[in-house]
């Protein structure tokens, strides 16, 4: 069966168009995911409207309505709605093209496919689409979802083209309130450079495979357990150990860190520097500095 397209419309730029078709890139369907049951008949329960004066009302009966005010709202029907007609309500009309990287991840929402729609209309898909390729940019376009414009942004992926839509900026809140009252100082510098090390020794290439979603596998058995009668397996959970302060956490991460199989970094071909003395009759040094380069000398042995 052939997937159903979200959207269907023209891909346009300047004077140059094709007809495509819009497509979810991803999918929850593997999701496990729970009904509401009542606990002694186990019937699933099914949520019906209710009014507060009538009770329960229709599905037929219900119409959309905009709050101006408290509790005052205006009736929006499907003829309102079709008479808001704007272009991209069929057209996905390229505005400009920008560098990937101009693209904050923050904005990225959602992931769509994108593919000619029909034999005639591959020839123009085509051209288009190396053409952002060897042009190396992003196309900024617009197109209707769900009743509201969306900007998107359009690449080429394998043999079609990747849409992702982005998020409003009234959408995406600032900074301030979170990171504000985060000292701005910089970190010691032998110690950044114990940290660089840990990150050295564990570089690896991304692949998503390796990266299963281990909660639901743990409760999938434990749903199969159930459907056998046994007790549900309660799984334990790894324990923390006495870690209590940086350096500790580093001393213990540094020595169980299996660097991988290439030339090291001039951060873990440096010998392990001393720890100075404390000056007599002064403070000591910092014993966390201290011990972390202690434990960089040791993971090293």
């Amino acid at each position: 069966m052939a997937p159903r397209a979200s959207w269907k419309g023209y891909l346009k730029l300047s004077l140059v168009s094709c007809p495509v078709r819009l497509y979810p890139a991803t999918s929850a369907s593997e999701r496990i995911s729970f009904n509401q049951l009542h606990k002694k008949t186990h019937n699933r329960i099914n949520m019906k409207p209710v009014d507060p004066e009538l009770g329960l009302v229709e599905r037929s009966d219900l119409v959309k309505g905009y709050e101006y005010e408290d509790k005052q709202y205006i009736i929006i029907d499907d003829a309102d709605l079709d008479a808001v007609r704007i272009e991209s309500n069929h057209t996905m009309n390229i505005e400009a093209f920008v560098d990937e990287s101009e693209v904050d991840v923050i904005y990225q929402d959602a992931p769509y496919y994108l593919a000619p729609d029909g034999a005639m209309a591959e020839e123009t898909f085509a051209v288009l689409r190396e053409a952002m390729r060897k042009s190396g940019k992003l196309a900024i376009a617009r197109l209707v979802l769900s009743s509201r414009e969306r900007v998107v942004t359009i690449g080429p992926r394998e043999n079609g083209m990747f849409v992702c839509t982005l998020r409003n900026p009234n959408e995406v809140r600032g900074t301030a309130e979170y990171f504000g009252n985060i000292p701005a100082g910089k970190p010691d510098p032998e110690m950044l450079e114990l940290a660089e090390a840990l990150i050295k020794q564990k570089e690896t290439t991304f692949d998503p495979k390796n990266y299963e979603d281990r909660y639901e596998i743990a409760l999938m058995s434990m749903i199969r357990e159930k459907l056998k009668g046994h007790k549900p397996i309660i799984a334990a959970a790894p324990e923390r150990g006495n870690v209590i302060n940086l350096m500790d956490a580093l001393k213990a991460s540094l020595s169980q860190s299996k660097p991988p199989a290439k030339s090291k970094s001039k951060a873990e071909e440096a010998p392990a520097k001393p720890a100075k003395k404390a000056a007599a009759g002064g403070a000591p040094e910092n014993p966390l500095k201290a011990n972390l380069l202690k434990a960089v000398g040791k993971s090293k042995k």
